[in-house]
């Protein structure tokens, strides 16, 4: 695991989900339905989410079996390389794993070009336009969830090389398990058309792209729970059949504060 840089947890003195710092603004005026939500809210962050993901991921995994076959079968007949690819991504506290994915590019070009991807990149074949456009890619992720690495629902895990690029308060994403899914995710769900087209892809990406998402997952690390969950993964589902959701058309013209933060 060498050369996989190893980010460290940041602490926080006060908690209600773990890795976020509570304000008096953001507690609740009630004492007793204060304590009520933190009760609910911490157990299901240390008990409830593990066994809710590990239901969920392998009853997915079940009723997805049949399709994951076909698209595997479908990436070997392409093109030559294996049908998976795996990546490193930072997951919780820092700590390196490799994401696993139905390979959708010529084999070795993650070796050749940027990190990141856009609508019409030349490395992408044409079954992987297909499961890139559908999500089939992400399927396999499915098992870095039951292995642990991943909740069905989270902030998506990045390149090393762009979470140290984070600021200190927003490394505090990194007391979060990263997901399949999640709210940032679903307002980024065309994100491949956004940076199409630009030739300044990876900068957009690190300076607008990703401080969006951050924003969006940092309030989805203080109001984690089952609800929550649920709601996402309905969205997810409904998304993939209803197009045009996405948020990221307002990105151009609205770009964050922290833009520039990474440079």
């Amino acid at each position: 695991m060498s050369g996989i840089p190893q980010l460290h947890r940041i602490p926080a003195q006060k908690r209600v989900n773990p890795g976020f710092n509570v304000t008096a603004a953001e507690q609740p005026k009630n004492r007793i339905g204060r304590d009520a939500a933190g009760v609910r809210a911490a157990f299901y962050i240390r008990h409830g989410k593990r066994v809710f993901d590990v239901i969920g991921a392998a009853v997915a995994l079940i009723i997805a079996s049949p399709i994951l076959f076909l698209c595997a079968v479908a990436v070997l007949l392409e093109s030559r390389g294996p049908a998976f690819f795996r990546q490193w991504r930072v997951g919780k506290n820092g700590k390196p794993f490799q994401v696993f994915k139905l390979r959708t590019m010529t084999h070795g070009a993650d070796k050749r070009g940027p990190k990141i991807t856009a609508s019409g990149d030349s490395r992408i074949t044409r079954v992987g336009r297909i499961l890139r456009k559908t999500k089939m890619d992400e399927l396999p992720q499915l098992f870095n969830v039951l292995r642990g690495e991943m909740s069905l629902v989270g902030p998506r895990p990045e390149v090393p090389e762009y979470t140290l690029k984070y600021t200190l308060a927003e490394r505090k994403i990194l007391d979060v398990k990263p997901g399949i899914t999640g709210p940032a995710s679903l307002a980024h769900i065309n994100e491949e058309q956004l940076l199409a087209g630009r030739a300044d892809k990876e900068h957009f990406y690190v300076t607008t792209i990703m401080r969006r998402k951050l924003e969006i997952d940092l309030a989805y690390g203080r109001n984690i729970s089952l609800f929550e969950d649920l709601k996402n993964i309905l969205l997810t589902v409904g998304a993939l059949f209803i197009p045009g959701g996405s948020q990221t058309k307002n990105l151009e013209t609205s770009p964050p504060a922290s833009e520039g933060a990474a440079d």
